[in-house]
């Protein structure tokens, strides 16, 4: 697995119920189901993926997570939400993530971080970015709301969404010492755990 989900592996308690929004072809919840015993279901709009995910046996609805949750899922049926490298190609990932409290316990979100010294240097020299977390040109992306960790914090306290783990990884997609220190800046892929209540985890 990408070391991102490894991450987000150990986040999440063996035996629980998990969303997986924008699951992709369905390696994690694969993955959740064979090493944690994890009850999982994914959400995806690209048919090719949701083939995948029913090979590997994955339960899986194909649909656009932009329409709502709310059809789909009653309030506090997952223990855990999990949205990936997904938030930033959302209409309104505000109201996602309001969403996303409101039928899970916890939720844990990955991100592209747009301030990382790369896609400043990047835009310094009148290039929208390129790097290893945000890889598409401008042209071809999904992404339309790219934000910074001092953004989704913001929007999290703004919200009075506790943060309670978060894991700051540089381009190798490790923890290392310069995204500790100065997060925003040598971070490239940010990583949260988070919840409506600080007792929930």
């Amino acid at each position: 697995m990408r070391p991102e989900l490894e991450i987000i592996v150990d986040w999440i308690k063996p035996n629980a119920n998990v969303l997986d929004l924008g699951c992709g072809d369905g390696e994690l919840l694969h993955y959740l189901s064979e090493k944690r015993n994890v009850w999982g279901i994914g959400v995806e709009i690209d048919h090719d993926n949701v083939v995948k995910c029913i090979q590997k046996g994955v339960n899986v609805i194909e649909s656009d997570i932009n329409a709502g949750l709310a059809n789909y899922f009653s309030k506090n049926i997952f223990d855990c939400v999990v949205m990936t490298q997904t938030l930033q190609a959302m209409r309104r990932p505000d109201r996602l993530l309001d969403e996303m409290l409101e039928i899970g316990s916890v939720g844990i979100i990955t991100f592209p971080n747009m301030g990382h010294w790369h896609c400043r240097w990047q835009l310094a020299k009148g290039k929208m970015p390129v790097t290893h977390a945000l890889p598409s040109a401008w042209y071809e992306t999904d992404n339309i709301h790219l934000c910074t960790i001092k953004d989704f914090e913001a929007l999290c306290a703004s919200k009075n969404i506790h943060i309670h783990r978060r894991a700051l990884l540089d381009w190798s997609l490790n923890e290392s010492t310069f995204a500790r220190l100065f997060p925003n800046l040598f971070t490239e892929t940010a990583m949260y755990l988070v919840s409506r209540n600080e007792s929930n985890v």
